[in-house]
């Protein structure tokens, strides 16, 4: 027995700590791939939120150039009234001319907005229209002659005339009641004085209606005015 040898195992404490340490890494390992999987799922939705938002958009462009070809389309039909696609304009040329100093249209004018009026009210109402399309301004226009605010003044006439035209009691292809109504929900008048003139004092005294179309996810605001009770035009 004396020469019995005893051998100590030493690696006890390293076979308990082994389990430990292994299990730490296994953590760190697991908690990498789930920050990678978290990650990534949130790159995913960004994505594809901003790839739904550029599709949104690029369908509301459409949209536009949808209906501004139908305008186009509603003008060919009127000898003298074009659409300008870049500026969103429809413009009237000699069908809506005024003469010098003056905010009077002559019955056969009057008639023609009438005509066309219709044309757009059905084009706004439809429901492309009521997607894309906020209103119509109405801008009056004068040549340079005359001094700023004497001309802005004639300008916004010019635009009210036309308002005046389209809720007339009297003359050539009235407007319904119906149409007035829509009129007054769809249409707002501004004044530019001498801003914008054409080439001759001729072509500048005239009167336009810009298109303005609803942003992204924009509606079309409804008319809170009373129904009828249209009134008379203050111009004479």
């Amino acid at each position: 027995m004396i020469g019995t040898r005893i051998v100590l195992k030493r690696g006890g404490r390293d076979e308990a700590e082994k389990p430990f340490w292994i299990s730490f890494a296994d953590l760190m390992t697991a908690l990498m791939v789930l920050f990678l999987v978290v990650m990534g799922v949130a790159l995913l939705a960004v994505t594809k939120n901003v790839t739904e938002r550029e599709k949104a958009e690029e369908q509301h462009r459409k949209d536009i150039e949808v209906i501004l070809e139908r305008f186009t389309e509603a003008a060919k039909r009127y000898d003298g009234i074009k659409v300008d696609k870049e500026r969103r304009v429809i413009d009237f040329g000699d069908r809506a001319r005024f003469a010098f100093g003056k905010s009077n249209l002559a019955a056969d004018q009057e008639s023609v907005l009438r005509q066309f009026v219709p044309e757009i009210l059905t084009l706004a109402n439809d429901n492309l229209g009521k997607k894309v399309l906020k209103r119509v301004v109405v801008e009056g226009y004068t040549d340079k002659t005359g001094s700023y605010l004497s001309n802005l003044n004639l300008s916004l006439q010019r635009s009210q005339r036309v308002l005046c035209t389209m809720f007339a009691m009297g003359g050539a292809n009235l407007l319904s009641d119906q149409q007035k109504e829509d009129v007054r929900s769809l249409f707002l008048v501004g004044g530019y004085s001498f801003n914008a003139s054409k080439d001759t004092d001729e072509e500048s005294r005239r009167v336009e209606m810009r298109m303005e179309f609803l942003g992204m996810g924009e509606q079309r605001a409804s008319a809170m005015t009373q129904s009828g009770n249209f009134g008379e035009c203050a111009l004479r």
